[in-house]
């Protein structure tokens, strides 16, 4: 089965080195994965997280346009409880006038941080619930009307697709007739039922006459299975450490590999990697396949998360090799 592949990128930054050169890390990552023929690029919105440079995730958008020619960039996601719809319709229709049809508006409802951080970027305490999600949605494509009075949203709207970790947005992208990404590289028990969900739930619109689903994968794609593993053990720890109320940056290969664990946190770890796609190109090819298989989605799309950037590069162009991408894979909609 083969699909288009795109790249989801949280700009990471390591220890030992910076947000800068993690952003720069960022643009190079663009222009190589657009090279090697992958499909989108999104930048995912976190806050307070030393580990993850993407905050601003418009501004990052408009770099990597301005690096790229061909890719489609964009938010995966935009989590909108964070913001006020008009702020969001402006900055995405700037993106749109200055790159025509190539940019994507993806929308979480979660805020994506803790509430303390919500409350600093909204100013507000009351505006920090997901339950008005569906009417902040309306609103922000209402900014994109032709007709429009925002400027310059109006007549420049990008394709607007809703984001989930649940049924929730699955099922309200359903009834709305969008395009739906379901995270799978951090919730994958619900990635097929929020699948079905979807497709049960999807009314015909003048977005999408059929459904459109993509997930996002962490994948980690070496030369063998051994250094692949060897890869993987950063962001494992700094997984760890985050559920630990312990966020910081990738942390080192020789740190990672020599952390003791408890038989609790041993088990946390295999239950993480077990929903990862890591190995040598034979082990990656059927692992894609079989993911590709079951959930039956229109587009994957992937997310790296590993210390050495040349490694991160590596990882791509292993997936680009294995599925022929850029000797044409097939256009995606949207």
């Amino acid at each position: 089965m083969t699909v288009p592949f795109s790249v989801l990128d949280l700009a990471p930054v390591v220890s030992g080195s910076s947000s800068g050169q993690a952003l720069r890390n960022t643009l190079d990552l663009a222009r190589r994965t657009e090279a090697l023929g992958f499909h989108r690029y999104w930048l995912a919105e976190h806050h307070a997280m030393p580990g993850i440079a993407s905050s601003a995730t418009s501004v990052l958008i408009g770099q990597v346009a301005a690096a790229t020619t061909r890719l489609r960039v964009g938010s995966g996601g935009i989590m909108l409880p964070n913001h006020a719809p008009m702020v969001v319709a402006e900055q995405f229709g700037t993106l749109e006038a200055l790159y025509p049809g190539r940019i994507d508006l993806g929308l979480g409802r979660a805020p994506g941080t803790d509430q303390a951080t919500a409350r600093a970027l909204r100013r507000s305490a009351e505006a920090l619930s997901a339950d008005d999600f569906p009417e902040q949605v309306a609103e922000l494509r209402g900014y994109f009307a032709p007709d429009g009075v925002v400027t310059p949203a109006a007549g420049n709207g990008p394709p607007v697709w809703l984001l989930g970790s649940s049924g929730y947005s699955a099922r309200l992208a359903g009834l709305l007739g969008l395009p739906f990404a379901f995270a799978h590289h951090f919730s994958a028990q619900n990635t097929l039922p929020a699948l079905a969900l979807y497709r049960e739930s999807f009314r015909p619109s003048e977005v999408l006459d059929e459904p459109y689903a993509m997930i996002a994968a962490s994948v980690m794609a070496a030369e063998d299975d051994a250094y692949a593993q060897e890869m993987a053990k950063p962001q494992v720890l700094q997984f760890l450490r985050l559920r630990q109320g312990l966020p910081g940056p990738l942390p080192t290969p020789e740190e990672a590999a020599s952390t003791p664990y408890s038989p609790l946190e041993a088990e946390m770890i295999r239950a993480r990697i077990g929903d990862q796609i890591i190995g040598g190109p034979e082990t990656v090819r059927k692992r894609m396949d079989e993911l590709l298989e079951r959930t039956r989605v229109d587009e994957i799309m992937v997310t790296t998360s590993v210390y050495h950037h040349e490694d991160r590069l590596r990882s791509y162009e292993i997936l680009a090799e294995l599925y022929g991408l850029a000797s044409g894979a097939p256009e995606a909609r949207g």
